[in-house]
C-alpha cells in the first residue's frame, strides 16, 4: 500500500511516543531557560542541563558521549514510558520535542547499550499548559483519526493472536508458523503505542539476545524459538496462554490512551528507528527470519501516523510533505520486489546488495521523518 493510499482509507490514527530525557547532575551543558535541554549521554553518566521544566512543549538535545549506541525515556506516574528515541550513535545529537501539559514528577533514563533500566533521575514538570489539540482543530482531528486506527489495529491482534496460541495448544506447529507473522504485523504497526506500557512490552517482544539477568524468556520471539529451532516445550502452552493474556491486556490499554500531536510525530520516527536497529539487521525474527512483515508493518504505522498530521505538514511545511509521500513509496516499492504470495522471502534469503538497498531507503526516510516533530510543534 502506498504513502497516498495509507491517508485516503485511514479512518484514524494515533502512535505514542512524546520524548524523553536523560537526568543526572554529572555534566548537562548550561541550558538558557526555556530553550532546548542539553543532554549528554555518556557509558556511565546522563547529564542533563535542567532537572526541571515548565508544562507544555519541551526540547530536548541529546548527544551521545559515549562509546555504545544509546537511548532514552522519560517516564510517568507508575513508570509509564512517556516517551524514548533509539538508536543514538556515538557523536550523534538528537533533537526531541514531547509536549507534557500536565505538571508534577517524571524521571529520565539513560540507556547506554541500549538495555537494562537504564541511568535514572528524578525530572519536574511546573505548573500546567493548554494542550495543542485544545486549540488546534486540524491536530484534534490528527488525533482523533490514529486514535481510530490504533483501535483498528489492535482487535485483530488480538483475533490472530487467539488462532496462533490455538495452534500451538493443538500442536499444529505449520499453522502456528504461519500465523506467526501475521499476528505480529498488527503488533508491529501500533508498537510506539505498546512499548510506553513498559512492564507488559518486555513479556510480549523481548529478544533473546536482549534479557537482562533474570528476565523469563517470554513472549513471540521464545514461542519463535520453540517453533523453529527448539521444538515444544514442557512450558511452549503456558507462555502462549500468557501470550494471550498480555497481548488482550495492552489492547484494552491502547483504547484509552489519549495521544498528543507530538507523540503521533515521534512514535513516526520510532517505528524507523525500529526497522534500522532490528530488521535491517535480521536480529528481529532471528529464528524464523520473517523480518520482512515486521518491516513492512513498522513501515505502515509509520506511515498512517504522518497520514494523520498530514494537513498540519501540508499547511506549515509542503515541500515535506512531498518528500515524505516520496520517500515512504520508495521503501514500499522495495518491500514489494520481496513479496512472496501473501507474504515475503525470508529475511535469510536477501543478498548484500538487497540488504544495502533496503538501509539506504530507511535512511533517507528517516531524515524528514526526524523533521516532523518541529513542524508539529510550531505555533
Amino acid at each position: 500500500m502506498r504513502f497516498k493510499d495509507i491517508g485516503a482509507c485511514l479512518t484514524g490514527l494515533a502512535v505514542l511516543l512524546p520524548l524523553v530525557a536523560c537526568s543526572s547532575d554529572n555534566g548537562g551543558t548550561a541550558a538558557a531557560p526555556g530553550g532546548p535541554i542539553a543532554v549528554e549521554a555518556k557509558d556511565d553518566a546522563c547529564g542533563v542541563a535542567r532537572v526541571d521544566s515548565d508544562a507544555g512543549t519541551i526540547t530536548f538535545e541529546v548527544t551521545n558521549k559515549g562509546s555504545r549506541v544509546t537511548e532514552f525515556y522519560l517516564y510517568g506516574e507508575g513508570d509509564r514510558i512517556m516517551g524514548e528515541v533509539e538508536n543514538i550513535t556515538p557523536g550523534l545529537t538528537r533533537r526531541l520535542i514531547v509536549e507534557v501539559p500536565d505538571g508534577g514528577k517524571y524521571q529520565t533514563s539513560c540507556r547506554p547499550g541500549m538495555s537494562g533500566e537504564g541511568i535514572r533521575a528524578e525530572f519536574t514538570v511546573k505548573g500546567s499548559a493548554t494542550r495543542q489539540v485544545d486549540t488546534n482543530t486540524k491536530l484534534a482531528e490528527a488525533t482523533k483519526n490514529y486514535q481510530n486506527y490504533i483501535n483498528a489495529q489492535v482487535e485483530p491482534l488480538v483475533t490472530k493472536t487467539t488462532e496462533f496460541v490455538a495452534a500451538i495448544k493443538a500442536a499444529d506447529v505449520a499453522m502456528a508458523k504461519g500465523l506467526f507473522p501475521v499476528a505480529r504485523t498488527y503488533w508491529e504497526r501500533i508498537e510506539p503505542v505498546a512499548e510506553s506500557f513498559g512492564d507488559l512490552d518486555p513479556k510480549i517482544d523481548a529478544r533473546e539476545a536482549d534479557l537482562e539477568p533474570g528476565q523469563e524468556f517470554t513472549g513471540f520471539h521464545r514461542l519463535e524459538k520453540d517453533l523453529w529451532v527448539s521444538g515444544p516445550q514442557s512450558d511452549t502452552v503456558a507462555i502462549a496462554e500468557r501470550l494471550l493474556t498480555d497481548v488482550t491486556e495492552i489492547a484494552t490499554r491502547a483504547k484509552a490512551v489519549e495521544l498528543t500531536p507530538l507523540q503521533l510525530a515521534n512514535g513516526a520516527k520510532e517505528l524507523l528507528d525500529e526497522v534500522a536497529t532490528g530488521k535491517i539487521t535480521g536480529e528481529e525474527d532471528i529464528f524464523s527470519h520473517t523480518d520482512l512483515w515486521d518491516f513492512r508493518a513498522n513501515v505502515e504505522g509509520s506511515a498512517a501516523a504522518v497520514s494523520a498530521l498530514r494537513p498540519v505538514i501540508v499547511e506549515r511545511d509542503p515541500e515535506l510533505a512531498k518528500t515524505l509521500e516520496t520517500r515512504f513509496d520508495a521503501v514500499t516499492a522495495l518491500l514489494d520486489k520481496h513479496r512472496s504470495g501473501d507474504g515475503y522471502q525470508l529475511y535469510s534469503e536477501l543478498s548484500e546488495s538487497d540488504i544495502k538497498d533496503f538501509a539506504a531507503a530507511v535512511d533517507a526516510l528517516g531524515e524528514p521523518i526526524s523533521k516532523v516533530a518541529e513542524v508539529v510543534a510550531q505555533k
